[in-house]
């Protein structure tokens, strides 16, 4: 499996990255735990022209600064208090774009993930939902701004890559505050893999101003 470089999140074009991120495999090497899982599910975010983005309008806080750094790192925010959600920062520098990852196929690691989780088998909820993912992972908040290129965090490529009739692209989930950019169609999966997330709705309210 090749770890995906630099010129792969570098792109000006966040809703393709989204879309080839698909099939794709994050792997974590944490506490010297690795797990690993093909990603099945993404929402693309737009920047600043975005009102669904953390950085519309050019919104500028400190837990989205790392949105405004160089593509190719993690960006994991927490929501209610409870979900670490886990996010892709892609672009050049000062072009927050990001892709939030929804949704994984588990590969390596599950009883690590069971632990992890507290669940007591492996069903679909394992790594469905961007919470239940990031608790799997191992993800939390203190991981943003890791480099996707390094050991800890990063994707890889194995080769694998889903039919063109397998991918489905709908509008994002719980995003009704963005008015007309709810109904963009920045989400994608892969159809009738069992770990989609579905109609489950995280509602990811925009970060305050200050």
């Amino acid at each position: 499996m090749m770890k995906l470089d630099n010129s792969f999140y570098d792109r000006p074009n966040v809703v393709r990255i989204a879309r080839e991120l698909l099939g794709k495999v994050l792997v974590t090497q944490i506490d010297g735990q690795r797990t690993s899982g093909r990603i099945v599910e993404v929402e693309a975010y737009n920047g600043v022209v975005d009102r669904a983005s953390h950085a519309w309008s050019g919104r500028r806080t400190r837990r989205t600064e790392v949105m405004f750094g160089q593509g190719g790192a993690a960006y994991v925010y927490l929501i209610y208090g409870i979900y670490h959600l886990f996010n892709v920062v892609t672009n050049r520098k000062e072009v927050p774009h990001a892709v939030l990852v929804r949704a994984l196929e588990p590969m390596e690691g599950v009883p690590v993930m069971l632990q992890r989780t507290g669940k007591p088998i492996a069903d679909h909820s394992l790594t469905r939902g961007p919470g239940n993912l990031s608790k799997a992972m191992g993800l939390l908040t203190k991981h943003t701004g890791v480099s996707l290129l390094g050991p800890e965090i990063y994707i890889g490529d194995d080769g694998w890559r889903p039919r063109r009739g397998e991918i489905v692209a709908t509008p994002r989930i719980g995003v009704d505050y963005a008015g007309e950019d709810a109904k963009l169609p920045y989400r994608f999966y892969i159809k009738g893999n069992p770990y989609v997330s579905g109609g489950r709705k995280y509602t990811t309210p925009p970060v305050p101003s200050r």
